[in-house]
């Protein structure tokens, strides 16, 4: 079962999770991910976001196994993410996923159920089902081979959800597909999210994660920066005051940081200005994450005279 924290079931839990890998002869150690704690509801959409590099894929490899931490633990479904038992319930995207080319869609999807235990008279229908689901149905009979990337990833996702899993785990599951693309795969998203499944995915589109996730973990240089629900992460974030202005026939339009907003507008109204409107400009989830990136970006110790 789930683990819980007070109230709340947690599907994905980590504490102090960390991978080191080392390098060349003399084993020079580089930190890809440390002292990661992670904490994913049960029945959210949990996006996990960070510029290239910052250990997003890191720590899905070792959520799902294919990685070993070297450091701290992390469960699923309440068991331990060192035995396979943890991925039982999961369908998985990784973010270059490799299929067989020779296989049809329909042949695809047939493999990955019968690994995936679906009793022999459910295949069909549901291959049908989620061919239609992911708009590949007119292929269905094509090899992989002949598939554009934007193809080939929607395939994936059926994939991923071929066993009905409770948990998605999707790495970059927008990579490579077109706007028609990327809104099937919000939709999609969304819909588990409605059964009550967990979904669980990295992405670079930062819109897409602020207008369908209830939760965002931010990742920089291996460590979290930031995690919560969206709302609470953007809130108070009010990046500057938008005042119009009139007099006359002229209007101006003026962006003050919100400390300065009432000295504007005092001055603004000695000069004969009228206040047409005012309000608050706030942040994305890209101004929050490069706010993030820059406040962990090592200081120049050379620059500035300082002594390393």
């Amino acid at each position: 079962m789930a683990s819980e924290r007070g109230t709340m079931t947690l599907t994905i839990r980590t504490e102090g999770l960390g991978k080191t890998y080392y390098s060349g002869f003399l084993r020079i150690p580089y930190v890809a991910l440390k002292d990661v704690n992670l904490e994913v509801p049960e029945g959210s959409t949990f996006g996990f976001v960070g510029p290239n590099g910052a250990g997003k894929t890191t720590a899905i490899k070792a959520l799902m196994g294919l990685q070993r931490p070297t450091a701290g633990q992390g469960w699923i479904h309440g068991v331990s993410i060192l035995y396979p038992a943890a991925r039982a319930r999961v369908g998985f995207l990784p973010e270059r996923p490799y299929f067989y080319e020779h296989l049809s869609a329909q042949e695809f999807l047939d493999f990955y159920a019968r690994l995936g235990d679906v009793p022999s008279a459910e295949r069909a229908p549901r291959i049908t089902r989620l061919l239609e689901r992911v708009d590949l149905a007119r292929w269905r009979d094509v090899p992989l081979g002949r598939f554009s990337k934007g193809m080939l990833q929607r395939a994936g996702l059926a994939q991923a959800l071929i066993a009905e899993p409770d948990l998605l785990v999707l790495d970059e599951p927008m990579s490579g597909l077109d706007p028609i693309g990327r809104a099937l795969v919000r939709d999609l998203i969304l819909e588990e999210r409605k059964a009550g499944k967990t979904v669980f995915f990295s992405s670079h589109i930062l819109s897409d994660i602020e207008a369908i996730c209830d939760r965002v973990a931010m990742v920089v240089r291996g460590e979290l920066r930031g995690q919560g629900k969206v709302s609470d992460l953007l809130s108070g974030a009010v990046q500057h005051i938008e005042i119009v202005l009139r007099r006359g026939d002229e209007v101006q339009t003026r962006k003050p940081l919100p400390g300065d907003s009432d000295a504007v507008l005092d001055l603004a109204r000695r000069d004969g200005w009228s206040v047409v409107t005012v309000h608050p400009v706030s942040k994305t989830l890209e101004h929050v994450l490069l706010d993030e990136v820059e406040r962990a970006r090592p200081v120049d110790t050379k620059r500035l005279g300082v002594l390393a």
